[in-house]
């Protein structure tokens, strides 16, 4: 009981700090039910739905100061919903270790690219094929189709293995490769985190690795969790959303790697 308090605390506070800058937070859920002695895909699974539940009522905050680029998550994100299902059902033909190494890599990649600075640019209003010059608000940017697709599709894959929503990936590659504001990045990264924890969910539970009983507690506090986070994310400034991303990233990735080397050799 004091471990499941305990747990639901956690994922609460990660909750909001994750619905802050459009992540579902499975990359912190996942090394927390790790710690609290789930198996790798079954720590997985409860991830995928935890932040499902979160990302949704973010998005609805994010939505209603129209900071969603649906056009844009409709063009990129089905691809990763896609691939997440094929991810989240494969998982267990890997070893927990071996995914817990490589999740631990990219996310440090991740996390430093979003230190570098900057500039959010104005997109060329010439066309070229694959190239999709996108108008939004008072904001326009350019999108690389051509980049954006196949790497949303591996992200997707990578994400439903994992237990993670893709917005650890999604949001550097719209901020950095597609010039996005950071604000927007993180009201659409929200919407597709949603649509992604639904398909690895879904495969993960076609699989057989889900706790229902171990999960729901732990559920109801992240929903309260996104609603607090992305009403704070709208009161905070694009580059301090920038700098908590970033940093909350390498953390996670610390925690994963940290976790993977202890049970290195131990878990099949």
């Amino acid at each position: 009981m004091l471990k499941t308090i305990a747990v639901s605390f956690c994922i609460f506070v990660f909750a909001i700090l994750m619905s802050m800058v459009g992540r579902g937070g499975g990359n912190f859920y996942v090394p927390i039910l790790i710690a609290a002695g789930g198996p790798m895909n079954q720590a997985a699974t409860s991830a995928q739905l935890i932040l499902l539940a979160t990302a949704i009522v973010a998005t609805f905050v994010f939505h209603k100061h129209r900071t969603v680029d649906w056009k844009l998550a409709l063009a990129i994100d089905p691809p990763t919903d896609i691939m997440a299902l094929v991810g989240g059902y494969f998982a267990h033909y890997f070893a927990g270790y071996y995914l817990k190494f490589v999740f631990a890599a990219l996310l440090v990649l991740a996390g430093f690219f979003m230190l570098r600075p900057v500039n959010e640019r104005i997109s060329h209003n010439k066309k070229r094929f694959g190239y999709w010059n996108r108008h939004f608000g008072e904001y326009d940017y350019r999108v690389n189709l051509w980049m954006t697709i196949p790497f949303t599709a591996a992200v997707g894959l990578f994400a439903g293995m994992v237990g993670i929503s893709g917005g650890s990936f999604k949001i550097p590659l719209m901020v950095l490769a597609c010039g996005v504001p950071m604000r927007i990045a993180v009201g659409t990264s929200s919407a597709m985190v949603a649509v992604t924890a639904l398909m690895g969910f879904t495969g993960h539970t076609i699989a057989g690795d889900f706790n229902f009983m171990w999960t729901v507690p732990m559920v109801c506090v992240a929903v309260i969790g996104g609603l607090l986070g992305g009403k704070i994310s709208i009161k905070t400034k694009p580059e301090k959303l920038k700098k908590i991303f970033a940093y909350t990233t390498l953390a996670a990735a610390l925690f994963m790697a940290l976790s993977a080397y202890r049970g290195f050799g131990i878990e099949a």
